[in-house]
């Protein structure tokens, strides 16, 4: 009898372990990175659910997580505008409801039932000042957000500071995204095509170093504003080069001033330099973001 309870017991323990946990991405049937997210999640076994309701529709929002019942919900939807983040200045409502109204009902409605809530923010709220210069340190997740040129960007800063009321939610700010191949979202495709780029440097997301993280965090049910950014800063001028050693030997870019670029644009765009202390406190083999673009430059050539 006590051996049948003893195996029994046992075999409950690892059906427990085993047992597949569910989780429920928004933003990943079509979203350019919810894509990747959903794959990496699925090749570690999770069961991935990918989300219909519309973040900005409470209702629909709370009967499908309810329906579902998800271990953990991962947010990767948000209005970043098409072609670029001008749009929003002429689609303001629309802005609003998905950026603010709808990523708060879906804070709200997780934090209501328990569930742990990742959030892919962006860290496109901070531009260089007198205490954060060019080359100098960086901003933390502590200093307050500086920049407000555009409308996505003050959508963006009201969110990060609601969503630090919720004790549920993972905000992780990501920056320029690099992926290693050519889709049109990647900010190496992106500069590749413009007539004029600026030579600035920036932090950066290499999209392969720091997605692989999100599952472990969500596990530990890590809270609150993480800069998602590999460390270090690169400029502009840099990845052309290396796009040009690495993809194109016949590709020729040149510079102008961000005075001169936002003339041509609707809104202006945030240049800054994100410390990664907090997060390589947790994950210290992140590369930095000049060794890391070799290395996604390398893997890119391969891919194409």
């Amino acid at each position: 009898m006590k051996r049948l309870f003893l195996f029994c017991a046992f075999t409950y323990f690892f059906a427990v372990c085993d047992a597949q946990k569910t989780v429920l991405v928004f933003g990943g049937k079509s979203g350019w990175i919810g894509q990747k997210v959903v794959k990496l999640l699925q090749q570690q076994n999770y069961n991935v659910v990918c989300a219909t309701a519309r973040l900005e529709n409470r209702t629909a929002l709370e009967e499908e997580i309810v329906a579902i019942q998800p271990d953990f919900i991962i947010n990767t939807a948000g209005v970043t505008g098409r072609p670029n983040v001008d749009w929003c200045e002429s689609h303001q409502i629309e802005t609003l409801r998905t950026n603010i109204i709808g990523t708060l009902n879906l804070a709200d409605i997780a934090c209501a039932h328990t569930i742990h809530l990742t959030n892919l923010g962006t860290g496109c709220i901070y531009e260089y000042d007198q205490e954060h210069p060019l080359n100098g340190k960086g901003f933390t997740e502590e200093d307050e957000p500086n920049f407000s040129g555009s409308f996505y960007s003050k959508t963006k800063i009201y969110l990060d500071k609601m969503l630090q009321s919720y004790p549920n939610v993972l905000n992780l700010r990501l920056r320029m995204p690099i992926s290693d191949d050519l889709h049109e979202r990647n900010f190496i495709t992106k500069i590749s095509r413009y007539q004029k780029v600026i030579n600035v440097p920036n932090s950066m997301s290499i999209l392969t170093d720091l997605l692989p993280l999100i599952p472990e965090m969500m596990e530990r049910r890590l809270t609150g504003n993480y800069n998602f950014v590999n460390p270090g800063t690169i400029s502009h001028n840099e990845i052309l080069d290396l796009y040009t050693k690495y993809i194109d030997p016949e590709f020729t870019y040149a510079n102008f001033s961000i005075k001169e670029q936002n003339k041509i644009l609707a809104a202006k765009r945030s240049n800054n330099h994100l410390d990664a202390s907090k997060l390589l406190r947790e994950f210290p083999n992140i590369p930095h973001i000049k060794e890391g673009m070799i290395e996604n430059f390398r893997r890119m050539k391969n891919n194409i």
